[in-house]
C-alpha cells in the first residue's frame, strides 16, 4: 500500500480540511502523510501523520510579518513556487504514492506534477469560485503569467476536485465543471444547534495567520463589547499575544480554545470570515458578524454571502466602535438572524464532509470525472 500524499502549505485555516480528510483515510486503513513548510511539522505529527519538509520550495510562515503591500507578493511567491513542484516529485521517487492530494492554491506544485504526467487531485477549501477568480483574475493572474502558469489548465489537467463548502454557498457552484465535487464543508461533526447561555456568549475570533492591523481591530471589537451585557470570549491565536489585548470586565482571553466547545452556547460569534470558522459557527445555527481582514481572497466575499443569506452582518475593518456596538446589538437581539443561521445549520449538520472527501480522494480517476 504506497499511500495517499497531502501537499499542503502553511496559511492557517487550509490544514485543518486536510487533516480531517486524513483521518478518515486512515481510519479506512489507508495511509496518509503530508508533505509542506517545515512550520507545519509540530501541528501535522501531532495529528498522527508522517511529515516532510520541502527542501527546495522557500521558507514560509503564516506568522511571519509583511506589510499591507509586500504580503500579497508574499503569498503570489508561495502560490507560484516551483520548488513545490521539485520537492514533489523527489518525495514521490523516494516514497511512492497511489494518491495525491494538492492545496487548491499550490499552482507551482500542480505544474510540476502534471509537467511529469503525474496524476492528482485538487483540495478546494473554500469557495471555490473566489478560488478560481483569484487565481485567475487581479495581481495574482498577472503573477501566473510572467512566471509561465496557468491555473486553469492545472485545475482541468486534475483527475477531479474535491471542494469542501455547500454548492448552495458558493454563488459560482452552477459553473464548477462535473469534476468538481461539493462535499460540504470538512469541520468537527455537530450533532444539534448550539443553545445560549444568559448572559449571551459572543465568541470574537480572527485569523490564526499574521495579518497587519488585526490586534487593532480585535481591540476596537473588545471596547464595543465592553458596555454591553455579554461573556465575551476572545481567542487571539498564535499571531496575536494575549496580553497585547486590553481586556474588559466582561470578557475573557485566550491564545486557545477549541471552538466547537465554545459554539455549543454562543449566541454570536465576531470573526474575519474564514471559510472553517464561519462554516463551523452556521452549523451550530449561530449568526455571525463578519469584519474581512485580508481583502484579496475570501473573507469579503464570504461577508457578503453571510449578510445575503440574512444569518449575520458585514462590516469594514474601519468601522468605529459605536457603529460595531449597534451591529453587535441588531445580531443579538433580532430572531431572524438566529432563525436563518438554524436553517442553514440543518443543512450542514446533515452533511459529513470528511467522509465525502474521503470517498471522493479513493474514488478512480473514470468515476470522477462521471460526476
Amino acid at each position: 500500500m504506497a499511500g495517499i500524499l497531502f501537499v499542503t502549505w502553511d496559511g492557517g485555516g487550509n490544514l485543518p480540511p486536510a487533516l480531517a480528510v486524513a483521518h478518515e483515510l486512515a481510519h479506512r486503513g489507508e495511509n496518509p502523510r503530508f508533505l509542506g513548510h517545515a512550520s507545519q511539522r509540530s501541528a501535522i505529527e501531532s495529528a498522527g501523520f508522517a511529515f516532510e519538509a520541502y527542501r527546495h520550495a522557500r521558507e514560509w510562515s503564516a506568522l511571519t510579518r509583511h506589510s499591507t503591500l509586500r504580503a500579497p507578493l508574499a503569498y503570489a511567491g508561495v502560490f507560484t513556487d516551483r520548488g513545490m513542484g521539485q520537492d514533489l516529485l523527489e518525495s514521490l521517487q523516494r516514497e511512492p504514492a497511489d494518491r495525491v492530494v494538492v492545496d487548491g492554491l499550490l499552482i507551482g506544485a500542480m505544474h510540476g506534477l502534471a509537467s511529469a504526467g503525474v496524476e492528482y487531485q485538487v483540495l478546494v477549501h473554500s469557495l471555490r469560485s473566489v478560488m478560481m477568480r483569484t487565481l485567475t483574475g487581479g495581481p495574482l493572474a498577472l503573477i501566473m503569467k510572467v512566471r509561465r502558469l496557468d491555473p486553469a489548465k492545472h485545475y482541468r489537467t486534475a483527475q477531479g476536485e474535491i471542494v469542501t463548502t455547500l454548492a448552495s454557498f458558493d454563488p459560482g457552484s452552477s459553473e464548477a465543471p462535473p469534476t468538481a465535487t461539493y462535499t460540504g464543508p470538512v469541520i468537527p461533526v455537530v450533532e444539534s444547534a448550539a443553545r445560549p447561555s444568559t448572559p449571551p456568549v459572543v465568541l470574537v475570533s480572527f485569523s490564526t495567520t499574521y495579518i497587519q492591523g488585526q490586534r487593532e481591530v480585535l481591540q476596537h471589537v473588545l471596547d464595543a463589547l465592553a458596555d454591553l451585557e455579554v461573556h465575551a470570549i476572545v481567542t487571539t491565536g498564535p499571531a496575536v499575544a494575549v496580553d497585547d489585548l486590553r481586556a474588559t470586565s466582561n470578557a475573557e482571553i485566550h491564545s486557545f480554545v477549541p471552538h466547537s466547545e465554545l459554539m455549543q452556547r454562543a449566541s454570536l460569534v465576531i470573526g474575519h470570515g474564514g471559510h472553517s470558522t464561519t462554516m463551523l459557527a452556521l452549523a451550530h445555527g449561530v449568526p455571525l458578524l463578519v469584519i474581512p481582514m485580508n481583502l484579496g481572497f475570501d473573507q469579503p466575499e464570504i461577508g457578503r454571502i453571510v449578510a445575503e443569506r440574512g444569518v449575520g452582518l458585514t462590516l469594514d475593518r474601519r468601522t468605529g466602535t459605536a457603529r460595531l456596538r449597534e451591529a453587535i446589538e441588531t445580531l443579538l437581539d433580532s430572531s431572524r438572524f438566529r432563525e436563518q443561521a438554524e436553517l442553514v445549520g440543518t443543512e450542514l449538520r446533515a452533511r459529513r464532509g470528511a467522509r465525502e472527501a474521503a470517498s471522493v480522494v479513493l474514488a478512480n480517476p473514470a468515476a470522477l470525472r462521471k460526476r
